[in-house]
């Protein structure tokens, strides 16, 4: 794991200023990697290459970065694991393929594939997480590289003659030439989905690289270019063969699960430093801990956050699934105080909008893991593969029932329920809670029934899905001079050609955006930002293919999603014990913003201020921000919109 960074000057340029600009950029990513450092540069052909280096598999020099081939041809800059890659080093000695090795390290095993192999085969083997960027010195050619689902980031792009790239903005960012121009409409994509939505970026002139693919640029090629990256892999071809391939036996399924998931967590244990994992105390992060420690000789290390405020609270159910399996557990309480120290930080450790709210937490518990290991496991993506969220559960059925209703009835009754205000909702559905049975109880009920009224008015499957992976319904009117191009998680629906399950297509497009562009970056800013490596054993290839032919009835049955993951998870720990409302990981941010953060929300939002600096048409954020301190509705998650963008320009915009 580590922080990369470089450039490309067609044309060629001399030594000392490349080393400069290299060793700039990669110096920005010292948090990344702050075990060591290194550049290499070929003025001639105007290349250097920069990686900070955060050392987990062979600590020695041997494992240095940027990395050269045996033969002299290939010079590489890696971020990452390859899991396989001791069965990858197998394969090429069986071919007499193998150099005298140096060393134990997954780099140079990915530079004997790619020379043995190519490029292109060479990705087509690997398991694991990465971004790299590799120069073929007899072709004059960089490569850049991203694992299957994006779970280490790559953004590249032009800074005057040069095109420059790194793990974060931040790196391109202190390049000489950088002068950047804002994109509104990447901004307006922002404000729908609380992200900027790959391969996008904030910033017109910035790309990111889409996962699964590669691009390629000569030594003379044309400033300014954009070739077209191509894709090595495709979910959405592997989820649309899979629809003739289907599991019929739910105990083969559930056997098959475990061994494969069981198998991932092995391949992702492999470490030279201390390793441990997130624990939640929900299904996914425990059946990750339970298969962990299942194969391990002593007990696992775990970590978990908690909050005194209800509803935002799993520490509690974390200690007793730690306790249920033995694991060495480390829990930290947190008040408000202590997780809004981290709000100054997030726009330096998220370089463009971003403003999924669990970011606080995720970075809290990164923060105490990393005291104690190095690298830590997660159960991220369990969701996205296995129909994990309520949208999973009930928007397929929901969207059958109302395509009986009338449109003009069903954006009456949308409208009504969007008038209830969220304090009383949850006061009576709390009410009811007791006599409600498990799968029927929900947390914040109150924003249930908001949500549920924006999407009866939805017009179609297309609309409802959108509606419920949206923010702002209409960002284009909130964002001065913004414009929206049709919604990508939209767009991603209308290009599944073939006649796929409501929940197939809601689990591949997330899996495609949500997943990729929201969780794993997430979590990648928020855990590097303190050195920590994580890694997700869901998103292992075989894991994923497995879920891809895993049917709809074994993902939601009986009102639950993830249902066939709880079917493994029971073989370790007791259902009663797992089988509670879904949380998901985050904070009060609705209570936060009338009480502790009230202050500092108010001066970012005040009307002078949002138009010097001229990103949102002040009349609707002023307007949701009353209603909001008012208790008439929650708007926390549009204010956080809205806060962290205008938070961002100030540290990154106006520097």
């Amino acid at each position: 794991m580590c922080g990369i960074a470089g450039l490309l000057r067609p044309g060629g340029a001399d030594d000392s200023g490349l080393s400069d600009a290299a060793g700039r950029m990669t110096n920005a990513l010292a948090h990344r990697g702050p075990d060591a450092s290194g550049t290499w540069r070929d003025g001639r052909h105007g290349i250097a290459l920069g990686q900070r280096r955060l050392a987990i598999l062979d600590l020695s020099e041997a494992g240095a970065q940027p990395m050269h081939s045996a033969c002299g041809r290939y010079t590489i800059t890696f971020n990452g694991e390859i899991y396989n890659h001791l069965d990858i080093r197998a394969e090429l000695e069986a071919c007499g393929a193998a150099p005298n090795w140096r060393g134990h390290s997954d780099t140079e095993t990915l530079l004997a594939a790619v020379r043995q192999w190519g490029v292109e085969p060479a990705l087509q083997r690997l398991i694991g997480m990465f971004a790299f960027a590799l120069w073929d010195a007899e072709t004059r050619q960089l490569t850049l590289a991203r694992d299957r689902f994006g779970e280490k980031p790559l953004f590249y792009g032009w800074s005057g003659a040069d095109l420059v790239f790194g793990s974060e903005l931040k790196a391109l960012a202190v390049h000489p030439d950088w002068a950047p121009s804002l994109d509104r409409a990447a901004l307006t994509a922002f404000m729908r989905y609380s992200y900027v939505p790959a391969p996008a970026t904030i910033w017109q002139c910035v790309r990111k690289l889409p996962a699964a693919s590669s691009v390629s640029f000569a030594a003379d090629t044309r400033p300014g270019a954009w070739p077209e990256p191509k894709s090595y892999w495709s979910l959405r071809d592997r989820v649309v063969a899979a629809q003739h391939d289907r599991i019929s036996s739910t105990q083969e399924a559930i056997a098959r699960l475990e061994q494969l998931l069981s198998m991932a967590v092995k391949r992702q244990c492999l470490s030279d430093v201390p390793l441990g994992a997130f624990l939640s105390g929900g299904v996914d992060s425990s059946t990750i801990v339970a298969l962990m420690q299942a194969q391990a000789s002593q007990p696992v290390r775990t970590f978990s956050i908690g909050f005194s405020e209800g509803g935002y609270n799993e520490a509690e159910d974390a200690r007793r699934v730690a306790q249920h399996l033995g694991t060495h557990h480390t829990e930290l309480y947190v008040d408000a105080r202590t997780a809004m120290d981290v709000v100054p930080k997030l726009p330096r450790i998220y370089d463009e909008p971003f403003a999924d709210s669990s970011q606080v937490p995720t970075h809290l518990v990164a923060q105490l893991a990393r005291r104690h290991v190095t690298v830590a496991l997660s159960g991220d993506a369990g969701d996205e593969l296995f129909g994990g969220y309520n949208r999973h559960v009930w928007g397929g059925a929901l969207q059958a029932r109302l395509a009986r209703l009338p449109m003009p009835l069903r954006r009456a009754l949308g409208a009504v329920l969007g008038a209830i205000a969220p304090e009383p909702a949850d006061t009576i559905l709390n009410l009811l809670q007791p006599v409600l049975p498990a799968r029927l109880k929900v947390r914040h009920a109150g924003d249930q029934v908001a949500k549920l009224g924006r999407i009866i008015a939805a017009e179609g499957f297309d609309g409802l899905y959108r509606s419920l992976c949206s923010i702002d319904q209409d960002p284009a009117a909130t964002v001065v001079g913004g414009s929206e191009q049709a919604g990508w998680a939209a767009n991603q629906m209308r290009q599944l050609t073939t006649a796929l399950d409501p929940l197939d297509q809601m689990t591949l497009a997330d899996s495609l955006s949500y997943l990729t562009d929201d969780i794993l970056q997430k979590v990648d800013r928020a855990a590097m930002a303190v050195a920590l490596e994580t890694r997700v054993p869901f998103l292992d290839k075989d894991v994923v293919e497995f879920a891809a032919r895993v049917p709809p009835d074994m993902k939601v049955r009986d009102g639950r999603g993830k249902w066939l993951v709880r079917q493994v998870l029971y073989r370790h720990v007791p259902a009663e014990m797992i089988d509670r409302p879904k949380t998901g990981f985050s904070i009060p941010l609705d209570a936060w913003l009338r009480g502790p953060l009230k202050s500092w929300a108010a001066d970012l939002l005040s009307p002078a201020r949002l138009r010097r600096q001229g990103l949102f048409d002040p009349a609707p954020v002023t307007r949701m921000f009353d209603e909001h301190l008012s208790r008439r509705h929650n708007h926390s998650y549009w204010l956080w919109n809205v806060l962290m963008a205008e938070a961002w320009h100030d540290e990154w915009a106006q520097a």
